[in-house]
């Protein structure tokens, strides 16, 4: 039978004759003995290292040398705490809640008088009706004032306004106008709006039928989807000094009745009637009904000649901008007609386009 082995459980893990039992596992005591040397003292029976921090943190242990003892009273390297005593502080106290009250803060030299806020109370702007618009410009206010089918509501300008528009437009007027700084009319209307310190907030104008446009004397103009409110008050301006009888728009790819739109006309929006046709196509057709010879404004086409046309009443029809006349609209019209341009841009933009046309027209006389 072999002996058990000294690794293995329930073996002889000391030699016999060692004066004490054998650990578990076949480790040695925690403290020095007759069973081995201690595991806080070198072979040589000196404190090691982690003795010596043990003692010099928790003071002198049995066994230790007085070296390692810590040291009591004053430090040696400097004199005495005289302080004194701690003084005694103040209780504690919550924070107060930063959301219902506001903690005052010094003013220092940093402070800057012109950013104080103002506490006066500010003027109220008047409420824009449910459908009314902002007319603004001196040309365009002038000629609503004079018109006698605009419905208006309030007038306000500047000093300044006051007596450029009296002389425009002498007064009384149907409104009685209200004083204003300019800048509540930049705030009302916007800091990029050229409003020349005078708004008149007024209803749009009625529209009236194409039998009641057609009474009128004089060409026509068809816009074939033209958005751009710039441009069809630029044409509405140039058909004015041509004197066009009436300027028919699609009713849903058109500019509504806006201030940029009536600025850009400068008065014209009240003297030339503004029709909205649910289809172009139709509209041509019933124009060509009642005697009128359309004419469709594109490049491919022949070039425009007023005295060729003779006496007819002409419509001149007009397209949008990069796309120019739809197919449909192309094909009802009359006649296609191009503008002479010998130079080398060969297009205009449409209100320019408009207005060599018109003259173009009146070269018959």
């Amino acid at each position: 039978m072999k002996p058990p082995h000294s690794n293995r459980h329930g073996g002889a893990g000391r030699p016999p004759g060692s004066g004490r039992p054998p650990s578990a596992g076949g480790r040695p005591p925690a403290g020095g003995g007759p069973g081995g040397p201690s595991r806080l003292h070198a072979p040589n029976g000196q404190p090691n290292d982690r003795q010596q921090r043990r003692d010099h943190a928790g003071g002198q242990s049995s066994g230790a040398p007085a070296q390692y003892a810590r040291p009591q009273g004053p430090r040696p390297d400097g004199p005495p705490d005289q302080r004194g005593p701690r003084p005694q502080g103040k209780p504690f106290q919550s924070r107060p809640n930063q959301d219902n009250q506001h903690r005052e803060r010094p003013r220092n030299d940093f402070h800057r008088p012109d950013r104080q806020r103002d506490h006066a109370p500010r003027q109220q702007l008047p409420e824009t009706p449910r459908g009314a618009v902002w007319l603004y410009g001196l040309h365009a206010v002038a000629a609503a004032l004079a018109n006698p089918s605009r419905r208006l509501r309030h007038l306000m300008l500047t000093e300044e306004a006051q007596q450029t528009l009296t002389q425009r437009r002498p007064p009384p007027w149907p409104v009685p106008p209200e004083h204003v700084e300019r800048g509540r009319l930049d705030h009302l209307l916007g800091r990029d709006i050229a409003h020349q310190g005078v708004a008149l907030l007024a209803d749009p104008l009625g529209t009236p039928s194409l039998q009641q446009a057609l009474e009128r004397t004089g060409p026509l103009i068809v816009l074939d989807q033209v958005t751009d409110p710039r441009n069809v008050g630029a044409i509405l301006r140039s058909a004015a000094a041509f004197g066009v009888a009436t300027v028919i728009t699609q009713d849903r790819n058109a500019p509504e009745e806006t201030g940029s739109l009536a600025k850009a006309a400068s008065g014209a929006l009240e003297t030339i009637p503004l029709l909205r046709a649910v289809n172009i196509a139709r509209t041509l057709i019933a124009l060509k009904a009642a005697g009128i010879w359309t004419v469709g404004l594109d490049s491919g086409g022949v070039t425009l000649s007023g005295p060729a046309l003779g006496d007819r009443r002409v419509a001149l029809v007009l397209g949008a901008e990069g796309e120019g006349l739809r197919r449909l609209t192309r094909e009802t019209c009359d006649e296609i007609a191009g503008l002479r341009m010998p130079g080398k841009i060969d297009s205009l933009n449409v209100s320019a386009a408009a207005s060599v046309a018109l003259y173009e027209l009146t070269r018959r006389a």
